[in-house]
């Protein structure tokens, strides 16, 4: 008897298992076409934009100067003694060295300036994702941008634009 019972119990969970999943409501969302979307991008690539070239104006002026040392070198190397050779050598190679700390602190400094400027942006899109989620009570959400693969998705089980329409894009 008490077989039976637990074989009962036991065939009533997984019952309510497979019928609970096949309930599941799966779609899908493109976050990079999304964000592309944001009319918050434009300024965000604007800011963006003009912190990064100060940089490179800073590194066009240091290139310059090393192209500059390095003709004068050239053109005056069969005047210079060994030892002005070796000095200018090392101003070259210390300027050189200074580029590429400068090009790499620049660049590490850009992905964080990035970093801060879009952040606001992305979180009201996360949330705009979560609400609309809420709203239609999905229980699972793929993003095809950030490497969530979909072989294949029907169009109607793609929640971009529901999700634009959250933020009031077209």
């Amino acid at each position: 008897m008490k077989k039976i019972v637990l074989f009962l119990v036991c065939g009533l969970l997984i019952s309510n298992v497979l019928l609970a999943q096949s309930n599941l409501k799966i779609v899908y969302i493109n976050s990079a076409v999304l964000l592309q979307s944001m009319p918050e991008r434009e300024k965000a690539d604007t800011v963006l934009s003009k912190y990064a070239k100060s940089f490179q104006d800073q590194i066009d002026m240091m290139m310059k100067e090393y192209q500059t040392k390095g003709q004068q070198y050239q053109q005056n190397e069969k005047t210079m003694t060994d030892a002005m050779k070796e000095v200018k050598m090392k101003e070259i190679q210390d300027l050189q060295n200074r580029i590429e700390s400068t090009q790499q602190s620049a660049q590490e400094k850009v992905q964080q300036k990035k970093q801060d400027v879009y952040s606001p942006i992305i979180e009201k899109v996360n949330k705009a994702i979560k609400a609309v989620a809420e709203e239609k009570k999905y229980d699972y959400i793929f993003d095809m941008a950030s490497g969530g693969t979909i072989v294949f998705g029907k169009e109607e089980y793609d929640i971009t634009p529901i999700v634009k329409a959250k933020l009031g894009i077209k």
